[in-house]
């Protein structure tokens, strides 16, 4: 049985199509130029070649020279694709001795029986036709340009062939009578940031009688075609999973924590720089490992070399677990990475290599990647429902501004997370000491103390509950209890 989809050669945009694009009907993919239009074109031909379908790509634009090289970019082969360079009669004879000229009604005919002729004689079951934006300058006449675009039209739904029309949105204003005319409208657009690499998303905007998944998707052209993100809907990914504790290896915060955080939980852990926060998520980490659980670390502010010095000192060497896959360690650049691709690479790393605890460090550079508040909090919400639907244990972390007293927070997504561990430093005795406090729990019991706790080359260690002070979380606290201070460790011994 025929399929009733044609696949765009794009795995991400296919699945927002639900299957591809409509079979025997006609599409039009508008952008500016540089959105990537020839290069999904390429793509979406490819596809059919690969279906053994018949193949015709018609340009009004480039050179066949310019084509190849495009192609060429990306490591593909466009045999198999009748290319045709369509020109209004009389170019070669305007280029060389610019003495015969036409007037823009008869090069439009004859531009459009050209077209005709071609398309009869190759009978195309795929045509990509580049670029609109030349018929436009042609027709000189919105009425003129809109009846040949429907005489068009009505001539390929008697040929049987799926058709992708270019427009690069040059012309004066945007036509939407274009729009009314196709089966199916995708847009793509470029964003210029005040810092680092540009952005790309698209969007359907129209797919006659066919279910697609609305609003703004990422894209990136690389070497090898474009790739689409999908945006995420966290309720098309129900999952199923034991309803076991996950340990941080450390005896005094799984005790904190009444026993560690349950599977498909998020725990944020909130403290100003230094405090500890990226041990703490590095220790459930190295020790999910070493339970076999492949466990995703995404570091945004940390180098890769920064990071495994860090875990030796703490008596962790993740180096191996690196080196052998049982710990996928991810350095993320957020200028050059969009959210959208992101939180690609974090559902392939939790779909395909089963990850099953997810270290996000830290939110302050995921918040560089997507500037605007209101859409970290919707983009972070659908993908920690993703991950906990997937029984994964996801921890987040976010430096506060400040060091001692009041804090404040670039975001708050503290109603997100399931779980909130607040990290402060406090002086006492002389010396800046740090201390830790379950705030939230939603699933299970926990303690309500604070306890000091410290990292060495012992690794992390929580001590007692602080029972002899008060104003610990404020930084400056005041001591109620008698001479004795905190209970001496070898560390301090030592020192």
């Amino acid at each position: 049985m025929t399929s009733l989809r044609s696949s765009t050669g794009v795995p991400g945009l296919d699945d927002i199509l639900d299957g591809g694009l409509v079979r025997d009907r006609l599409h039009l993919l508008e952008g500016l130029p540089g959105t990537g239009k020839t290069t999904l074109g390429l793509q979406f031909l490819l596809a059919g070649r690969k279906a053994g379908e018949r193949l015709l790509y018609v340009s009004m634009s480039e050179t066949r020279r310019e084509i190849e090289a495009a192609a060429a970019t990306h490591h593909w082969s466009l045999d198999g694709i009748e290319i045709f360079e369509l020109a209004p009669p009389g170019m070669e004879e305007d280029a060389s001795r610019q003495t015969l000229f036409h007037s823009s009604e008869v090069e439009l005919s004859e531009t459009m029986r050209l077209l005709i002729d071609k398309i009869e004689s190759a009978d195309p079951q795929r045509l990509v036709l580049d670029s609109l934006s030349e018929m436009r300058l042609l027709a000189q006449s919105p009425l003129r340009y809109r009846r040949q675009i429907f005489g068009l039209k009505y001539f390929l739904g008697q040929r049987n062939a799926t058709v992708l029309l270019l427009d690069d949105m040059t012309g004066d204003g945007h036509d939407l009578q274009l729009h009314s005319l196709a089966h199916g409208v995708i847009t793509l657009q470029q964003l210029a940031l005040d810092y680092g690499a540009e952005r790309r998303k698209l969007r359907v905007t129209k797919m006659r009688g066919v279910r697609f998944r609305g609003g703004y998707h990422d894209y990136i052209i690389r070497t090898g075609g474009i790739d689409v993100f999908p945006r995420l809907v966290a309720s098309e990914h129900p999952g199923s999973f034991p309803r076991d504790v996950v340990a941080s290896g450390a005896a005094g915060l799984d005790s904190l924590l009444g026993g560690g955080l349950r599977r498909g939980t998020s725990a944020l852990l909130m403290g100003p720089a230094g405090s500890g926060k990226s041990s703490i998520a590095l220790s459930f980490a190295y020790h999910a490992a070493e339970r076999g659980e492949c466990p995703a670390l995404f570091a945004f502010d940390e180098g890769r070399n920064s990071i495994l010095d860090r875990a030796r000192g703490l008596s962790m060497d993740i180096g191996p677990m690196i080196e052998a896959g049982t710990l996928r360690l991810f350095q993320i650049n957020p200028a050059e990475m969009s959210p959208g691709e992101f939180t690609a690479l974090v559902r392939k790393s939790v779909s395909e290599s089963d990850s099953k605890l997810v270290v996000i460090d830290s939110l302050n550079g995921y918040l560089h990647a997507m500037p605007d508040e209101r859409y970290l909090a919707l983009e972070m919400h659908e993908l920690l429902t993703f991950l906990n639907q997937q029984g994964a244990v996801t921890l987040l972390t976010i430096a506060q501004h400040g060091l001692l007293g009041s804090m404040s927070s670039p975001v708050d997504l503290s109603y997100l997370s399931d779980a909130v561990l607040l990290l402060r430093f406090f002086e006492a005795s002389g010396k800046i000491r740090k201390a830790i406090s379950v705030i939230k729990k939603r699933v299970g019991a926990h303690e309500d103390t604070i306890r000091e706790f410290r990292l060495s080359n012992e690794g992390l260690t929580v001590g007692e509950p602080l029972v002899e002070f008060h104003g610990i979380m404020t930084g400056v606290p005041t001591y109620q209890g008698g001479e004795r201070l905190l209970r001496t460790t070898r560390a301090d011994a030592a020192s």
